[in-house]
């Protein structure tokens, strides 16, 4: 990787815990509807909500307290009441408010690579949220470049790196999904690295593997990046 001038951070479960909030709101909701249906069931039509609903609202918190209040209405053919309604609607203010908690060894990695590469947030979900977060996890200052992507595809990692005038062959992606992380700008020509979190959005999985190799590595912790780059 010694052609790399310019290294992209995934910033939810990669910078910052953000899946067990879902994970956990999840549950309390299926607890929720508890009257239409067991948890899992609840759940699964969750999904296939949020599924129905990605390409019109994208990712984030809003577009979930969308699909969860469409999913309880149509699980309980319109008899919900307008307090369980409201009980949603506070789970996504508290999921808005959660503090940011930065993941293991997040800040030593970006100060440590912070003036020897340009460093880039590339992430997916509603812009408002991310800034938010990304502001109160006090490290704006080591990033170069923050894009707030609607979706993460071959094209619009090209359109970045159009942006940074970057080559892909100077480009290192790091992230914990390889559907949206990893996948896309390996297509493209980029370097990657994988750092799988404990849990992942059901979207997110059964995809094709890649095999390690030059462009594609998999390490267990954000740590090990700096023995990579360093």
């Amino acid at each position: 990787m010694k052609n790399i001038k310019v290294v992209g951070f995934d910033a939810d479960d990669t910078l910052w815990k953000n899946e067990d909030y879902y994970r956990d709101t999840e549950r309390r909701y299926a607890e929720l509807m508890s009257d239409f249906g067991e948890a899992q069931y609840i759940m699964d039509e969750l999904f296939k909500t949020e599924m129905k609903n990605l390409e019109n609202f994208g990712y984030g918190i809003k577009p979930f307290v969308i699909s969860m209040i469409e999913n309880a209405l149509r699980v309980s053919e319109k008899k919900v009441s307008a307090d369980i309604i409201e009980k949603i609607l506070q789970m996504g203010r508290e999921m808005i408010e959660k503090p940011v908690d930065l993941l293991p060894g997040v800040k030593e990695v970006v100060a440590q690579l912070h003036g020897k590469y340009k460093l880039i947030v590339a992430t997916k979900g509603d812009l408002l949220d991310q800034e938010r977060k990304l502001k109160k996890s006090s490290l704006s200052a080591y990033f170069h470049h923050i894009e707030v992507m609607s979706d993460k595809t071959v094209e619009t990692y090209k359109e970045l790196l159009d942006h940074l005038e970057t080559d892909p062959g100077e480009f290192l992606m790091i992230g914990n999904s390889l559907r949206s992380d990893i996948l896309p700008p390996f297509e493209l020509g980029c370097y990657t690295i994988y750092i799988p979190y404990a849990h992942t959005w059901q979207h997110e999985m059964n995809v094709r593997e890649i095999p390690e190799g030059e462009r594609f590595r998999k390490v267990e912790k954000l740590n090990s990046v700096l023995e990579i780059l360093l």
